[in-house]
């Protein structure tokens, strides 16, 4: 029993101490604020060799909406394509697809990193990103661990209520 809450109380704090710090910044203009994830140091992994920054742009005035992006950038990922454009797609437990379409570049290779919008930030912290497929001359998939998805969520949720 004593094995089982060491190993618990490890799992909690490496889940803890695996969230991202949250950077503000603010325009000069004063008028739109930008929180993300600090990736100063490294970027968080979403699944082995993918992994991914959320920022979220606060602009002033009742007019104006948040804007929420999740970068994703694909380690060692240069795959020579047939198309002059791919498509990443984040992959919902609820059905719901995050789609962008990346040009490729003017030599024939996708550089790896790709932002997706998020329309719905809420909708996104309900559900879970299952997997990330890239779409090139042959399809990549990145399946999300349990463990991943549950960091994710908190720091999204940490993007979500920055002040």
């Amino acid at each position: 029993m004593k094995v089982v809450l060491i190993v618990l109380c490890f799992l909690v704090s490496f889940s803890i101490n695996a969230q991202a710090k949250v950077i503000t910044s603010v325009n000069d203009a004063r008028d739109v604020a930008t929180y993300e994830l600090d990736c100063s140091v490294k970027f968080q992994t979403l699944a082995k060799g993918l992994r991914y920054n959320i920022t979220r742009h606060e602009f002033k005035g009742a007019e104006m909406k948040n804007s929420y992006r999740l970068l994703l950038v694909m380690d060692g990922f240069y795959s020579k394509t047939l198309n002059k454009e791919m498509t990443i797609s984040a992959v919902l437990n609820d059905g719901t697809v995050l789609e962008a379409r990346k040009i490729i570049e003017d030599d024939g290779f996708f550089d790896g990193a790709c932002t997706l919008k998020i329309k719905d930030p809420q909708a996104l912290l309900k559900a879970n990103i299952d997997k990330v497929i890239v779409k090139a001359d042959k399809d990549v998939v990145y399946t999300i661990s349990s463990q991943s998805k549950a960091v994710f969520k908190k720091n999204l949720e940490n993007i979500i209520n920055a002040k």
